[in-house]
């Protein structure tokens, strides 16, 4: 189903988040980067920034940028950390809900942990694939479209990593440990913003 994403960004305002509409991923990248300006930025595990080639742009203008995915083994866990104490936190949304509601899952927590009470800017780039109806339907989605595909990412053995089917796991390496649901932006956020884009994204 397609949805309106200037009437998915209204509700996001009426919510307190800060929501653009952007047509197409360049016209995205370059307001994301026009946000951030010469502040320091963690980004969270995310194929829509890798996509966007937004890592890339900033540190070729010589942002400081904190990314895990970007770090040789023994660095992620303090990379992670560091990206959660920077001045902006980048990443997307596993799911946005018709009435303005960021659904999330994680297995490690980080990048939860950066939306909530990480930068006290954050901006998220979603795809137009992440709209939902409702929190049934987000979770539903994120099951069956992001963490098989994010546990073969890793080389995780999760039974979703073979058929995108959720059998309720319990191994180590479970993809969905942490979800939260974000309804408002926390006291602590000065700005929470949310770049819709008009294209297919991410996970």
């Amino acid at each position: 189903m397609q949805y309106d994403l200037n009437a998915v960004a209204k509700r996001l305002n009426e919510r307190g988040f800060l929501a653009d509409v952007c047509k197409t991923p360049e016209e995205a990248k370059e307001l994301i980067l026009g946000y951030i300006g010469e502040r320091s930025v963690g980004i969270a595990g995310s194929a829509t920034v890798r996509d966007l080639g937004l890592y890339e742009a900033l540190t070729e203008r010589g942002n400081t940028v904190y990314w895990h995915w970007k770090v040789e083994k023994p660095l992620v866990e303090q990379t992670r950390i560091n990206a959660i104490a920077a001045d902006v936190y980048l990443c997307s949304s596993n799911a946005i809900t018709e009435d303005g509601r960021l659904i999330n899952i994680d297995g490690t927590g980080n990048r939860l942990a950066g939306i909530i009470y990480g930068p006290k800017t954050v901006i998220l780039a979603v795809g137009r694939n992440k709209l939902v109806k409702d929190y049934d339907e987000a979770i539903a989605r994120i099951k069956r479209d992001a963490c098989g595909p994010n546990a073969r990412r890793q080389g995780f053995k999760t039974p979703c990593s073979i058929d995108n089917v959720c059998r309720d796991c319990r191994p180590p390496v479970r993809m969905c440990n942490v979800t939260a649901i974000t309804e408002y932006p926390s006291r602590r956020h000065q700005a929470f913003r949310i770049i819709l884009i008009d294209e297919d994204m991410g996970l």
